[in-house]
């Protein structure tokens, strides 16, 4: 024994633990979690009339005296199990706001729906993937002597691509302070695409609500610049949301129309600082807007839903624009593993969140993320169904209902997370086949009913 290594000797006094099989149990109902929350603690169901005990479950029964849940991380490099679960709820989620389901009407899928993708503005010239470099007219180099330009085709997946010609022309603080206002961006977009279906069709924009309702799901992600871009789904439901068609003079051209003018206008201005000064910062040049229509021409209702899914679990380290945990010393910046084009948007972070004008920002809690703070998917109310409520749905489909006209006594407290060697090796085995499972399931629906054989 003592010549195995540490993870195989820990599986195996897992394995001869009486109580194994229980331990197994709660492995797999958190789905092969690999940081699952550990509680102590007991749930005591009262009859709500009587006062009569219907139920009482205690951890003092389990393995360790502690239940497993999920951490229902949605990083995929912290936990793939519960990343994927994340994202098959995502999946269902934006779906349903565009073909319907999950207490959504299916004539949602009429209604004019666009798929936007709007980016960063350029914050200086950087490697691109593809043809070579094309020389430009006003000359092949820039103040500081560097070229403006690279003479090698790059690889999609090459590391230099998205790094910049110039470190020293490059705008790190623009970059940087675009980040933190880029949820602001995205509000003031919202409301003046609103403002501009208004004035289009002649009324006033504060009665907009009166006549149509703009609904959207949008997810940020991360480019090879490190620079956010944002994909969402928009749709033009009337006043009631997606149970109320919109009006007659709501067409996906006139919707696409004040995207596109919306997107050009909008813009945020920083508070002013004798260091940095105002900047007005506003989206990229590169904007689109593709319709989705229910006959087919345009993209695929479910392939629209799985990109948004795709994205929502990617974290920061995974796409190489930072790292997924809150760095609290300039050393932390330092020994990052990233690249030096994303250290110096770091640096750059913490020095910002030094400026006492830019405190509200809390530029270093979220140097991390390059100053990008905010949910990775947001909605709006009435775009669709919410997590909570897939939770819910997936908890009732599992058995785990709440009995009506009880009361039910809770008294937990957090014990701790993670696996030990062993655990994390039998955790992963059950990762494994419940991945397996849906793959077989997948597979088994993509192929069509099967024939029945009498």
């Amino acid at each position: 024994m003592r010549q195995l290594p540490e993870t195989d000797r820990d599986a195996i006094r897992i394995a001869q633990d009486p109580r194994f099989t229980r331990w197994l149990e709660q492995i797999t109902a958190t789905g092969g979690c690999s940081h699952p929350v550990h509680l102590s603690g007991s749930t005591t169901t009262l009859d709500g009339a009587t006062g009569e005990i219907l139920h009482h479950y205690d951890t003092r029964t389990e393995p360790g005296e502690r239940l497993l849940v999920r951490c229902r991380n949605r990083r995929a490099t912290v936990c793939p199990p519960c990343s994927r679960l994340h994202a098959s709820d995502t999946f269902h989620l934006v779906r349903a706001g565009l073909i319907g389901g999950k207490n959504v009407p299916s004539s949602v899928r009429d209604r004019p729906r666009l798929f936007v993708t709007l980016t960063a503005p350029s914050f200086g010239p950087v490697h691109r993937a593809g043809d070579r470099y094309r020389p430009r007219r006003d000359g092949n180099s820039c103040e500081h002597g560097r070229p403006l330009g690279c003479g090698a085709a790059h690889s999609l997946d090459a590391s230099i691509v998205g790094q910049p010609l110039c470190a020293d022309c490059y705008d790190y603080t623009g970059h940087v302070l675009w980040h933190a206002h880029a949820g602001k961006l995205w509000d003031r977009f919202v409301i003046d695409v609103r403002r501009r279906l208004a004035s289009s069709v002649g009324l006033v924009q504060s009665r907009f609500a009166q006549h149509a309702r703009l609904s959207f799901a949008r997810v940020a992600e991360y480019q090879k610049r490190a620079a956010v871009h944002v994909h969402a789904v928009v749709r033009l439901d009337g006043p009631n949301g997606p149970d109320d068609a919109p009006p007659a003079w709501g067409t996906t051209e006139l919707l696409t129309d004040a995207v596109h003018s919306s997107a050009r206008r909008v813009l945020v201005r920083t508070r002013y600082t004798p260091a940095v000064g105002e900047l007005a910062l506003r989206w990229g040049a590169q904007i689109d807007a593709r319709p989705l229509r229910a006959d087919g021409e345009g993209p695929d209702d479910d392939a629209v839903a799985a990109y948004v899914a795709k994205y929502v679990t990617k974290g920061a380290s995974e796409t190489g624009a930072g790292i997924d945990h809150r760095v609290t010393t300039w050393d932390d910046i330092n020994t990052a593993p990233v690249s030096a084009h994303v250290r110096t948007l770091m640096r750059t972070c913490w020095h910002l969140g030094d400026l006492p004008e830019y405190a509200p920002l809390r530029l270093r809690d979220w140097t991390h993320t390059l100053g990008y703070r905010g949910h990775i998917l947001t909605k709006s109310r009435a775009y669709s169904t919410t997590y909570a409520a897939l939770r819910a749905e997936r908890a009732h489909h599992a058995g785990h209902v709440d009995i009506p006209d009880t009361v039910a006594d809770r008294h937990w407290r957090y014990m701790g997370s993670g696996h030990t060697p062993g655990a994390a090796l039998l955790a992963a085995g059950v990762a494994e086949d419940v991945a397996a499972n849906r793959e077989i399931a997948r597979e088994e629906i993509s192929s069509g009913p099967e024939k029945v054989i009498t």
